[in-house]
């Protein structure tokens, strides 16, 4: 049997191996000159006055932004159920409760003309996720927030670098962007992520807040040529800060971010081409002119496919090729169905798009051999060789 082709893997070249030794020789571990590097990156990466917060998860990242955005108890935070759970568990974290709107079925995005009805009194914020790194409909999602006088987080995860109208994620008149470098994301530091404002206020607040509340930075206090040993607790924080083991990793994958998209759109277009004539509704494309991170490769079985999405996925791992799936919309979890006295049919779109979507490998270390042999099963299982 051929060797195991996982899901996805990091893409790690002898650039960030140096630099993470660089690192451990150096005796700085933990936040510290190559984390300040790399934020200072990746403002310039994203530009337009970008200020960046190197945390150690998108989910801390998430938690901190809506702090700093003033979600507290009691307020109402709109999202999409077709997401990982850290999108909405941050909510529940500041006491605030998500409140889910469904997908457009074409793109798996959340659907803009379904926002307005969900919102309260209680409403603080819209989180837009852009789903598998195409774009949501920000235009028609900016206006709704700025007509209700309400605040835009974008949970960037699987979004970098993506575009819309021709603006890079991260650059649109929202409040707050934040990226995930996950080990599977499109750039990876193992763990961590990145806040993206240009709100001073917003900013400063996820600084304090991502150290425990504490008034200066342990690496301004260390590295002081003079006694500068005192420091305030100004609030009751977090322990989300990223280490330099991490962010050596993150100044490195950041400057190839351009070209594993490119790769990505090329693995991307492949399948396309490949599987266009199976039982399978293809991912969605970027608009004409914009670019698409393709973080994620996910079809849809059709009603006629000869079997189901969760034999396609068992069949495929017993051929040797990893498959998953993105996602379990969060409303038919546990946590959030009781909670919430939640049904599938709620969200229906999202629903019906959880049944049938499987997502393929995707990713940069991938040869031509390996996407070759994944369309050469996609084909067998589906009965189109």
């Amino acid at each position: 049997m051929e060797k195991f082709l996982p899901y996805a893997l990091p893409d790690i070249g002898e650039e960030e191996i140096q630099e993470v030794l660089d690192s451990l020789h150096s005796g700085w571990l933990t936040t510290g000159p190559k984390t300040k590097r790399f934020e200072q990156d990746f403002a310039e990466f994203i530009g337009e006055g970008a200020q960046a917060i190197a945390v150690n998860s998108a989910t801390a990242g998430l938690h901190l932004a809506l702090e700093a955005l003033g979600v507290g108890p009691g307020d109402e935070v709109i999202t999409t159920p077709y997401t990982f759970t850290s999108t909405a568990e941050v909510v529940r974290y500041l006491g605030a409760d998500p409140v889910f709107v469904d997908i457009d079925p074409n793109t798996f995005n959340i659907d803009p003309s379904l926002i307005e009805a969900a919102i309260t009194e209680k409403t603080k914020v819209i989180v837009p996720v852009h789903f598998a790194g195409l774009s949501c409909d920000m235009d028609e999602i900016i206006r709704i927030a700025r007509k209700h006088n309400l605040k835009v987080m974008e949970d960037a995860a699987h979004a970098l670098p993506t575009t819309y109208k021709g603006k890079l994620i991260g650059t649109l008149d929202t409040d707050v962007t934040v990226y995930s470098f996950y080990a599977t994301k499109t750039i990876a530091t193992g763990e961590g992520g990145m806040i993206v404002t240009r709100d001073e206020a917003v900013a400063n607040r996820c600084r304090v807040m991502r150290l425990h509340g504490i008034s200066r930075d342990a690496f301004d206090r260390y590295t002081s040529t003079k006694p500068a040993w005192h420091y305030e607790v100004v609030a009751p924080g977090f322990k989300y800060n990223m280490g330099d083991l991490n962010a050596s990793l993150g100044i490195h994958q950041l400057r190839k971010a351009w070209a594993f998209q490119e790769k990505r759109d090329q693995m991307a277009n492949r399948y396309d081409e490949a599987l266009a004539d199976l039982p399978v509704i293809l991912p969605p494309k970027a608009r004409q002119g914009d670019y698409h991170a393709h973080h994620v490769y996910a079809l849809r079985l059709t009603e006629d496919a000869p079997i189901g999405r969760d034999e396609f996925i068992a069949e495929m791992s017993n051929r040797g090729i990893g498959c998953s799936v993105h996602f379990i919309p969060l409303h038919i979890h546990p946590y959030y169905r009781d909670t919430y006295q939640l049904k599938p049919e709620d969200y229906p779109k999202a629903y019906q798009a959880y049944e049938k979507e499987v997502s393929l490998p995707l990713y940069t270390k991938m040869t031509e051999e390996d996407i070759e042999r994944v369309i050469k099963n996609v084909r067998e299982v589906l009965g189109k060789v």
